[in-house]
């Protein structure tokens, strides 16, 4: 067990190293001189040798990738060309309303996907089966920004329940915080539970067919008890890597969402540092992104260990 747990910790390493250099290879990949994009069409010759003293573009690469990652092992992504204003602390205040949002949904889609996979599989090729993944297909298929401009007019303009636009921190009262976030985190959750929930059915459908489950069958179980107890837990392996990996893309995934809403969080910063050529921005950002996908799985290794003990042999 222990073994195991430093495996994927090390396993963590090359990973990193790997998106640290791909990250710090965007300044140098995309199209035209960056120093130029960040001076504008006014700016003379001088004004881009500043701008390229300044971000350490007058060095060589090799010199600028080691004074970048000493700087990043340090906690320092940088200061914003645009705003002058250091990127961590940017990231910082920007993140809690995306993983606010994030976590609100990821509950959503649990709440809605886990119940419609574990009835279509115990009711396949029912009734009940064919709506559930009549609401998949649906959820796949509708725009978020749809979904959300219809919620919008009817539960904040119709009927005024919760905001339209904005967000209220959690330290301005636990009530606030959770109305400025329930529309968009239940838009973005019940779009998501439709592949959730289809992978929930399938997972459980290959259980529901194994002998263990016939013999607690036979034993005089409970439909509850054999469904949560036994078939939901063995099928939790591919249930969980689906939601894990739903958690790490809502971090990067809610720019349309929060350009809706007004929201001030991660995917806002995305698209304003990407209209504004801010590369130190666009830097941190993505490799915020990366790493929680990285720590996320790392997680759901570990969580696999206590669902399923043949992993740790």
């Amino acid at each position: 067990m222990r073994r195991y747990i430093v495996q994927r910790v090390l396993a963590i390493i090359p990973v990193v190293a790997i998106v640290s250099v791909i990250t710090f290879s965007l300044i140098h990949v995309v199209p035209g001189d960056p120093a130029t994009i960040l001076g504008g069409d006014q700016a003379t010759e001088a004004d881009i040798e500043r701008i390229k003293a300044r971000m350490g573009l007058d060095k060589p690469i090799y010199e600028q990738f080691a004074i970048w990652f000493w700087n990043l092992l340090q906690g320092d992504l940088g200061v914003s060309p645009a705003s002058k204003y250091p990127v961590g602390k940017q990231i910082v205040q920007r993140l809690p309303p995306t993983i606010s949002i994030g976590i609100y949904a990821l509950v959503v889609q649990a709440l809605v996907a886990l119940p419609l996979g574990v009835l279509s599989a115990w009711k396949a090729n029912s009734w009940v089966d064919r709506s559930s993944m009549v609401f998949a297909v649906l959820a796949f298929s509708i725009p978020v920004f749809w979904l959300e401009y219809n919620l919008i007019y009817l539960l904040a303009v119709k009927v005024p329940w919760f905001p339209a636009l904005g967000y209220e921190p959690l330290t301005e009262g636990v009530g606030p915080w959770l109305r400025s976030i329930t529309l968009p985190s239940v838009c973005v959750g019940l779009i998501s539970a439709g592949l959730v929930a289809r992978v929930t059915r399938s997972a459980m459908l290959e259980v529901l067919n194994a002998d263990y489950i016939r013999t607690a069958k036979s034993k005089g179980l409970s439909d509850t008890v054999v469904l949560i107890r036994h078939a939901l837990r063995s099928a939790a392996v591919p249930i969980m890597t689906i939601l894990g990996l739903s958690l790490a893309g809502m971090i990067g995934g809610l720019v349309i969402s929060e350009q809706v809403f007004a929201i001030p969080g991660m995917g806002r910063l995305i698209v304003d540092a990407v209209s504004n050529r801010d590369f130190p921005v666009i830097q941190g950002v993505l490799l915020i992104i990366a790493l929680s996908y990285v720590v996320v799985n790392l997680v759901i290794d570990l969580v696999y260990v206590y669902l399923d003990p043949r992993i740790r042999y």
